[in-house]
């Protein structure tokens, strides 16, 4: 390792990133602990890797490239397959007169770029980016590394049925039963069903393309392309499906839902199944609920202690309604849950109104939507107030009649949860008014409103601190001079977070407590913009500055909020 530092180091004190002086203390440390010096310095944070880079090219009388930075086209990506790019560990970048540019962390490697030379059969020019962004975009287009060892179950039973000729005959939804558990296109959608409950996805994409049956599967919030089936075997995988999920297999225009229970190991899992006509086939989404998975403390939602006490009184209150705000997948129905949970005792009756009910909660009566017998949100919410609850939470507000019936169940003395789809907290108001509700009667009723976004978590096995670039930090509006005590961290990517540098998620928050001024703000039907002054003048924090304090506590990146949350405008 020090060897190979030597030239490395050399360039780094010619240009001017360290001292010799700086060198000569550390070598004698590096040797003892068996590292590099350049690693070291990177450790100690004398330099950045972004500083390494700069060396080897300068070295090797390279460019550098900022993959980060650029938006590389399907046509350049296609370049280099997915096999080698990864064997190899470089990115295509460009194409022109019959040569290939790309970049690559270690431009030292002549072996690396001879072999590309044949395996592509063109001429190979090369740019030097850092080995964490050569990982980032590998990982952002051509899929994130699969668990090792798990995934190779899945390819083999691709590449068997790829060198094989199977033959399905789909006739009724009784035939998926009589069909032997073994046969290799039943233990193709059982094991992509099997490797994205493993690799803690949520969603499970197949989607008809024009050439290819692409596999894309959502984890943390992104989704990854896994290895595609043979486009043969689209329409046969597609029945499968729809049969386990008991849709119909002869009706192929209209979109079709249904559920799908399955058993991974000694847990059972429950997808829940969209279907939907696209112009090269059905488009199928499997969403993966875990019903022993779902984690309902408030402190795993990603509250920081004063926003949770925050809320815990809100959900103490004895009525009014708290609606939680933002765009689908953003865990809303999650809060809601965790929110039931907290409040969960035996002298209070809990009921929900739910389409569907994704998690069964112990000790809380949950109602099915079922429009089919007519038995809508509405008539639904109709009944259970005959059943005297204290809590009731509804899946979601949809129109003006569902909408009245839970406000005034509020009024009456009940608690009321639900959600809406709006972008910000204050946005909620305009939007109940909107869909028909009197202003008085949302003044009377609301007592707070939430919006929340998700995103990811730093990986805690390979988190390390680190300098973000101060055009990150500008890009959330953070001064890099006024950073003094804030922790930040970066994913280097390990196998427990499939080498993303990211494993779980967590919510960032408005909450938009109404007090008496706001009251007489949404009487007056003033715009939702003259609401989020008053809402800052109280104290409410926006999702992009619970982000940055997240951000500056290490928990998430500078990315992940900017990619989350809109730019506060004063």
């Amino acid at each position: 390792m020090a060897e190979k530092d030597d030239y490395l180091v050399d360039i780094l004190v010619d240009l001017g990133f360290v001292t010799a002086d700086q060198v000569a203390n550390l070598r004698n440390e590096a040797t003892a602990a068996g590292v590099g010096v350049v690693d070291l310095m990177v450790a100690n944070k004398l330099i950045r890797s972004a500083d390494v880079t700069q060396a080897k090219a300068a070295h090797f009388g390279a460019e550098v490239v900022m993959l980060g930075d650029l938006k590389l086209t399907d046509d350049v990506i296609s370049l280099v397959r997915r096999d080698v790019a990864k064997k190899y560990r470089v990115v295509p970048v460009s194409h022109h007169d019959g040569c290939i540019t790309v970049a690559i962390a270690d431009p030292s490697d002549l072996d690396t770029i001879d072999s590309l030379h044949h395996l592509l059969r063109a001429q190979i020019e090369y740019k030097v980016a850092s080995e964490e962004e050569i990982e980032s975009a590998l990982n952002k287009y051509y899929g994130g590394r699969t668990v090792i060892g798990e995934n190779s179950q899945l390819e083999k039973t691709i590449q068997e049925l790829t060198q094989s000729e199977v033959a399905v005959t789909v006739g009724g939804a009784n035939d998926g039963g009589e069909v032997e558990a073994d046969a290799p296109l039943i233990k193709l959608v059982n094991q992509l069903i099997i490797e994205a409950f493993k690799m803690r996805a949520s969603d499970i994409h197949l989607e008809p393309l024009s050439k290819t049956f692409r596999v894309r599967y959502r984890i943390d919030g992104v989704l990854q392309e896994m290895k595609s089936p043979p486009k043969r075997l689209q329409a046969s995988i597609i029945s499968r499906i729809k049969i386990q999920s008991n849709m119909s297999i002869a009706e192929r225009r209209i979109p079709q839902d249904g559920r799908i229970q399955s058993h991974v190991g000694n847990k059972t899992i429950d997808l829940r199944v969209s279907c939907l006509p696209t112009n090269h086939g059905e488009s199928i989404v499997m969403r993966i609920l875990d019903k022993e998975g779902l984690r309902l403390g408030l402190p795993e939602l990603g509250f920081f202690t004063d926003d949770q006490q925050t809320f815990e009184k809100l959900i103490g209150l004895p009525d009014g309604i708290l609606l939680v705000t933002g765009p689908t997948g953003s865990g809303k129905t999650t809060t809601l849950y965790s929110c039931l949970h907290f409040i969960n005792r035996p002298d209070r009756k809990i009921i929900t109104v739910e389409d569907p009910v994704e998690y069964q909660l112990a000790g809380i009566n949950q109602v099915q939507v079922n429009e089919t017998v007519g038995l809508s949100f509405s008539m639904a919410l109709r009944s259970i107030l005959r059943q005297a609850p204290n809590v009731i939470m509804l899946g979601e507000i949809r129109d003006l009649e569902t909408a009245t019936i839970a406000i005034n169940a509020s009024l009456t003395g009940h608690l009321v949860f639900s959600t809406l789809h709006t972008n910000d907290a204050p946005g909620a108001v305009t939007r109940l008014i909107d869909i028909g509700v009197k202003p008085f009667l949302v003044a009377s009723s609301t007592r707070a409103l939430m919006a929340q976004r998700l995103v990811r978590k730093i990986c805690r096995q390979c988190a390390t601190p680190y300098t973000p670039p101060d055009a990150d930090l500008r890009s959330l509006g953070i001064d890099p001079k006024n950073v003094e005590g804030a922790t930040f961290m970066k994913g280097k990517g390990c196998g427990n977070c499939s080498n993303t540098g990211y494993r779980g998620r967590f919510g960032v928050f408005e909450i938009f407590v109404i007090d008496d001024e706001a009251r007489k703000l949404i009487y007056e039907r003033v715009p939702s913009s003259v609401l989020r002054i008053r809402a800052r003048e109280m104290g409410m924090r926006t999702l992009r500055e619970d982000g940055i304090r997240k951000v500056l506590a290490g928990l998430t990146s500078p990315e992940e909020v900017v990619r989350s949350t809109v730019g506060d405008v004063e």
